[in-house]
């Protein structure tokens, strides 16, 4: 490791961000991550997802670290190029999460060189269906055994550097209502099912969705409607996808979900992610985060954080950023919770 190049943090953030990693396109980027780790000396495994995507694990010598510093590689869509301007990189992923991958790095290196039994595990397919991180689990149950507490996992997503103290989960709900064509000079000889499906959803707010006196709100976000064949035409079908932020248990909600469609509607549970509540460190602003995140899926990999630099306020959106110099004061807080970690400074998390 000695006479390695020291690695700035915003130069490989935006040399990450020139590959297009849309979640299900992440090979490109998987494989420029494993080669780069194996050129800085790491030992590099790749855990397999599915056809062309892979998970990358890496450890200074191959034993089993102590802490693990993990994110996610895949974004969202668009594609959007890195520039930097006034102070701040620019471009999908700088900060959710190819900004924070890249801090990680930085920070992990400085701990191997202290002796510190640190890891680095990037996943895919966060942003969509977690299949990433239960590949990662899996390979984890196996690999360690069951000896989950005595590791310590820091996933990294955008807590505008805070230590998350819980984070809120996430259901996809499929909603599919269906009518009756008929010309829609004629209404009574059909049933719409546009229309019965937009009466549906205005009925969501009026529900008594749980709430948590940490976490706060259940939220419903109405992300995808679709019916219809013309104009003229009574709707035979129609469907909606709703994304559900959940704050108490997945079935509390579920049980909800069932019985406000009652018969009126096909409904179906997507991918869910429980919430969770997180240990802190002494000494450490603290936050709680409405997004849901990997950890859920990591339980194997030890007992979980949460921190992250930049703000989940731009992420997703079109002018994604992260502040330069907050990202290269990530790299010094990661490196600082690794050495807190091996020292018995860890607090304790809840699932």
């Amino acid at each position: 490791m000695k006479g390695l190049e020291v690695i700035d943090p915003v130069d490989l953030a935006a040399r990450l961000m020139e590959i297009d990693s849309t979640s299900g396109r992440e090979g490109a980027v998987i494989d420029w991550m494993s080669a780069f780790l194996a050129e800085r000396e790491w030992l590099v495994q790749r855990i397999s997802v599915s056809a062309g995507r892979d998970d990358v694990y890496a450890t200074a010598n191959g034993d089993a670290p102590r802490v693990v510093l993990s994110t996610h590689l895949d974004t969202v869509p668009p594609y959007i190029p890195p520039r930097i301007e006034s102070d701040k990189l620019w471009g999908r992923g700088a900060c959710d999460a190819k900004g924070i991958a890249s801090a990680m790095i930085c920070a992990a290196e400085r701990l191997r060189e202290r002796d510190v039994p640190v890891g680095l595990l990037f996943v895919v397919g966060e942003e969509v269906t977690h299949d990433g991180a239960h590949a990662a689990n899996e390979f984890a149950r196996i690999q360690f055994a069951g000896d989950r507490d005595s590791r310590v996992l820091i996933n990294g997503e955008p807590t505008e550097s805070t230590l998350a103290v819980g984070t809120k989960g996430a259901m996809r709900v499929f909603i599919r209502v269906a009518g009756q064509a008929a010309h829609s000079a004629y209404p009574h000889l059909g049933r719409s099912a546009t229309r019965d499906l937009v009466h549906l959803l205005a009925e969501l707010d009026d529900l008594d969705w749980p709430h948590d006196q940490l976490l706060g709100a259940t939220t419903i976000n109405i992300g995808h409607i679709a019916g219809g064949v013309a104009d003229n035409v009574m709707a035979p079908e129609a469907e909606a996808r709703l994304m559900i932020r959940l704050v108490s248990s997945p079935d509390e909600t579920w049980q909800l979900v069932e019985r406000w469609a009652a018969g009126r509607a096909r409904v179906e549970r997507g991918p869910t992610v429980p919430p969770v509540r997180l240990g802190v460190f002494p000494g450490f602003a603290t936050s709680v985060a409405a997004f849901a995140t990997d950890i859920p899926e990591l339980g194997n990999w030890g007992r979980p954080h949460l921190f992250g630099p930049g703000s989940i306020h731009v992420a997703h959106r079109d002018d994604e950023h992260v502040r330069v110099s907050e990202l290269r004061e990530a790299v010094d807080t990661y490196e600082r919770l690794g050495v807190m970690t091996v020292s018995g400074g860890v607090g304790d998390g809840e699932r």
